[in-house]
């Protein structure tokens, strides 16, 4: 038997409120919060957080002596596309070299790494 349900997903981050705003555009969805605590409803009911932490240190990746603290996997049809869609949005390559690879990492407009995966 389980002792709890998973709630949010939160995501440190200097403004809680762009950083809805980047991952609503890639992920779709609503945005509702305050300038402390922001949380995106993604269609199917899922829900993403942002807690504001104005001296966040962004993960570094790939280091080997650091840790990368978490990461999403966002599933796409297509890669260059969703590529074009998140670089567009603020999102910085991580791996720009690697174009062989089913999947390919970023860093959002905070830093938090991220990957979009082939499905």
């Amino acid at each position: 038997m389980a002792l709890a349900k998973l709630g949010d997903v939160v995501l440190d981050c200097p403004d809680p409120s762009a950083l809805a705003g980047f991952y609503a555009g890639v992920l779709g969805g609503g945005v509702e919060g305050d300038e402390e605590w922001v949380v995106l409803t993604v269609p199917g009911g899922r829900t993403l957080a942002f807690q504001r932490a104005p001296g966040l240190v962004p993960p570094k990746w790939p280091a080997p002596d650091d840790s990368q603290q978490f990461h999403l996997d966002l599933l796409v049809e297509d890669l260059d596309v969703a590529e074009r869609g998140v670089l567009e949005l603020g999102a910085k390559p991580l791996d720009a070299a690697d174009r062989e690879r089913t999947f390919r990492v970023y860093a959002d407009p905070a830093g938090h790494p991220f990957c979009l995966c082939a499905c």
